[in-house]
């Protein structure tokens, strides 16, 4: 366990992700994403992270159910404000927003104080919990002037009056973070996508300016929506189908790691967690095979051949370290 910078809050080097439990892009059952949850805790992963966005609320429900016969102080929960749930008719589906679920919500941008307190209450009351451990600005993107002016004051509020041990921003590009850990007393940033095999765009500025701010760095989507974990066509990178020059890049990533006897899984998360800015790497898992692959290949060694090939083919940086 590591704390998240300076706020006490602690997380295993590996977390669990609950997008997919939110039934992202397929159904999932209630059973399933129990199972997916319980081995994940089997195999050690103590912190769990959520969010209103992933189905509609259903990841949270989902999370807090399966989390319930373990003692609250045995793990750290994160969830995520910015995207607060108004009740709608109910007709149609969610797949618009990848989740496979009936549209009972819809969506209300808000990074008011107001708003950040009524979403956390919210996801609370989902979670059937009391408290969580760290809330995050999710995406604020096209919002940033109400995040940094209304909502992370906020956040900051709730962190003064102990209702959540840390708080900060997660989001699928750097540069914003970026600015989070310039101009903010955040904890902890969530970058997803933007530090892995196939995209090094945090290592710019993001990276060393956590190391220097003493900011904690979560890195999310180890294998950017997929494309890692099992290149073939049709596999997903940024939630969409992989470009055919991203396909041939990961395909020749899997071809070194096979002839050094490793895995491009292993290889992925084992990238991602080398960094010294950061603290954990959440992966998803639609199953307990899932969450039981995830760990075994977090814990497999990758060769030093595997990396020294890498660089000298092109397909890392020369001064990357692993």
């Amino acid at each position: 366990m590591s704390a998240l910078g300076r706020s006490g809050v602690e997380v295993t080097g590996l977390g669990f992700g609950a997008g997919g439990i939110g039934n992202l892009y397929v159904p999932l059952t209630d059973e399933r994403a129990y199972e997916a949850v319980q081995a994940a805790w089997r195999q050690g992963i103590r912190y769990f992270d959520t969010a209103p966005h992933y189905g509609l609320g259903l990841s949270e429900r989902r999370l807090g159910a399966a989390l319930r016969e373990h003692p609250r102080s045995t793990y750290t929960l994160s969830t995520k404000v910015g995207r607060r749930l108004e009740p709608a008719d109910g007709t149609g589906d969610d797949l618009a927003h990848g989740f496979a679920v009936p549209a009972t919500h819809r969506r209300v941008w808000d990074f008011t104080a107001d708003g950040i307190r009524r979403t956390l209450d919210a996801s609370l009351e989902r979670l059937g919990l009391d408290r969580v451990d760290v809330v995050y600005l999710h995406d604020p993107d096209d919002h940033a002037e109400q995040a940094f002016r209304e909502g992370y004051p906020a956040l900051e509020q709730l962190r003064s009056e102990g209702v959540v041990g840390a708080i900060g921003a997660g989001m699928n590009q750097a540069e914003m973070l970026t600015r989070f850990v310039r101009d903010t007393d955040v904890d902890v940033v969530l970058c997803a996508g933007r530090y892995t095999l196939l995209d090094q765009s945090a290592l710019t500025e993001l990276l060393p300016a956590a190391q220097e701010r003493g900011t904690a760095v979560v890195i999310g989507g180890p294998f950017n929506s997929g494309l890692l974990a099992d290149p073939k066509p049709g596999a997903t990178y940024n939630y969409t189908e992989a470009p055919a020059e991203l396909l041939d890049r990961a395909l020749r990533l899997k071809a070194i790691a096979d002839r050094h006897g490793t895995t491009l899984r292993a290889a992925a998360l084992a990238f991602c967690a080398a960094h010294p800015a950061v603290t954990s790497v959440l992966v998803g898992a639609r199953s307990a095979a899932e969450a039981d692959d995830c760990a075994e290949q977090f814990r497999t060694p990758v060769p030093a051949a595997f990396w020294q090939e890498l660089r000298e083919t092109g397909l890392l940086p020369a001064e990357e370290t692993s």
